[in-house]
């Protein structure tokens, strides 16, 4: 099997959480796509649900597939978010944003009564940080913003630069709500919550790719089949589901 078809089975693993009623927050980014995708299946058949988009991409993707869309305004309250991620620790603690759309990713997962993450086993690590750290700022003063960073992952004991994230044709990356994004290269970070934390104390930062409490439940696609990963579990080996 390829990692497209163990993203498959994890998106299909998920869907068994989405019942009939809910308001979804529906995520970014290749594993969260195929899920859209397969919600829009679902859809078909007449499952009754709402989604709220965590990017434009993503609702741009809803619509091909006929999920019925709504906003944060019309419903700030989510029953369950379904999102990729690009690591997840044995604590369930993520790091995501490879798509540029944490900001919104994190504004839903908080707004959800339950975040469920998904995602194949190359995500799964043992400690965050060998993915570049996605931090969202203001273009305004984005040199100065990057230093105080870089001075700040100094100050923590994290090695590695941080550089602005650009496009293909070398242009800053902006993000839906119209920022910059910087990519810290840490390789290791020991401390989330505490990098986390010193992060948001600085001007300019808007927010960082962190998610830290916020997913209940990880549903992990590999070699061996489909297992998840819970809160309560920290450093035990996941439960096979299939």
């Amino acid at each position: 099997m390829s990692i497209q078809d163990f993203k498959r089975a994890a998106a299909e693993a998920a869907l068994a959480h989405v019942e009939p009623g809910m308001k979804l927050g529906l995520g970014t980014g290749s594993t969260a796509a195929i899920f859209v995708e397969l919600l829009g299946q679902k859809v078909e058949q007449g499952l009754d649900v709402v989604g709220v988009p965590t990017s434009e991409a993503t609702r741009e993707l809803a619509e091909r597939f006929g999920v019925p869309l709504t906003t944060m305004k019309d419903e700030p309250e989510l029953d369950l978010t379904i999102d990729g991620a690009d690591e997840v620790d044995p604590q369930l603690r993520l790091i995501k944003g490879g798509g540029g759309a944490l900001l919104r990713e994190k504004i839903v997962a908080c707004a959800s009564k339950r975040m469920i993450v998904i995602a194949d086993e190359s995500k799964r690590v043992e400690r965050l940080g060998k993915f570049p750290l996605p931090i969202e700022v203001v273009p305004f003063g984005k040199e100065s913003t990057l230093r105080a960073i870089a001075k700040l992952a100094l100050r923590l004991g994290l090695e590695g630069e941080v550089v602005l994230r650009r496009s293909e044709d070398g242009c800053p990356v902006v993000t839906d709500s119209g920022h910059v994004i910087l990519d810290g290269h840490f390789h290791r970070i020991d401390d989330p919550e505490g990098l986390a934390a010193a992060l948001v104390s600085l001007p300019g930062v808007v927010e960082h790719g962190l998610f830290l409490g916020l997913a209940s439940l990880a549903i992990i696609a590999g070699e061996n089949g489909v297992s998840t990963i819970e809160p309560t579990q920290f450093q035990q080996s996941p439960r096979r589901i299939a």
